[in-house]
């Protein structure tokens, strides 16, 4: 399963009554594809992973899975207590997934040891391939990463903690053991393009782009220039749409996923809004997140 392009981090759309909306979240995921996505990452952060049931999991799945159609690789989340990731791979398997995004442990903090078990036992229950989600809690060594890539079916890292200095030696460590040629690492920071100039410098080119979610032709314009190395195009938009973006998403936590959901309906397609804990955008934030999103699409087309 190898990645290339722009990866796209579809949110889980809810019905007036809170419930999963199979229907729009298939619109959504179909349109993310014939924009141009690399690759489908279902139920994973940006999709509400944390407040999804694993039935509501398994379904999503099953959405991403018959819409794509093969066209692209499909990955849906498992993580939390070992127990229930196992579940949860289990479910997305018979879903039909491609692929396994594991989050970390639930709320505890591990030894280096725990954590390689941790993927260990999460691995032995499913034939999928794996890409594990370094953040929170879960903070690998050069030592251990080269671990867990060495396990049967991890297939990639994705690091969502932006420590360079810890990713520079994980990605060392990991390419000095033989045989991980094409294991394969992914910038999964929020709004991921601001540093992503910073990872590929450090051989990780791959990365998550929520942006993707509702606005692909900003987030296409970028991998372009920064696949091209337009550096002045790459500063432009970072300048003038990503910086501005991450200062409002700064504002009130949890808005990495807010304001997502409130791009996408704000583009024609109404999503509803967040589960708890997290909170729906103001008015106020919605209406500077428009003016945005017009200013990014002049600039993308400029």
């Amino acid at each position: 399963m190898k990645f290339q392009g722009v990866l796209f981090f579809p949110v889980t759309p809810f019905s007036a009554d809170g419930s999963l909306d199979e229907e729009r979240l298939a619109r959504h995921i179909e349109s993310g594809v014939a924009a141009g996505a690399g690759g489908v990452f279902v139920a994973c952060g940006t999709g509400e992973f944390h407040a999804l049931t694993p039935e509501e999991i398994e379904r999503a799945t099953r959405v991403a899975v018959e819409t794509t159609a093969g066209r692209v690789p499909v990955l849906a989340a498992a993580g939390g207590p070992a127990p229930v990731a196992r579940d949860q791979a289990g479910r997305v398997a018979r879903a039909g997934a491609d692929g396994v995004l594991l989050l970390p442990p639930y709320l505890v903090t591990a030894p280096q040891p725990g954590l390689v078990r941790y993927v260990e036992e999460v691995t032995a229950a499913t034939d999928l391939p794996v890409v594990f989600y370094q953040r929170g809690t879960a903070r690998l060594t050069g030592t251990t990463a080269a671990e867990i890539a060495a396990l049967p079916r991890v297939v990639g890292l994705k690091d969502g903690i932006g420590d360079i200095e810890r990713m520079h030696r994980i990605v060392r460590a990991v390419r000095a053991v033989p045989g991980t040629e094409d294991f394969q690492f992914f910038n999964g920071l929020p709004t991921a393009e601001m540093t992503a100039p910073a990872y590929q410098g450090i051989g990780v080119g791959l990365y998550s782009s929520a942006v993707f979610a509702f606005a692909p032709e900003i987030a296409l314009a970028f991998h372009r220039a920064l696949a091209g190395e337009d550096d002045t195009r790459v500063t432009t938009l970072l300048d003038e749409f990503y910086g501005p973006l991450v200062e409002l998403r700064d504002e009130v936590p949890g808005y990495a996923v807010s304001l997502i959901k409130a791009g996408v309906t704000l583009r024609g397609l109404d999503v509803g809004g967040v589960r708890a804990p997290l909170v729906d955008p103001t008015p106020e934030h919605v209406a500077r997140l428009a003016k945005l999103i017009d200013h990014g699409l002049e600039v993308a087309r400029a």
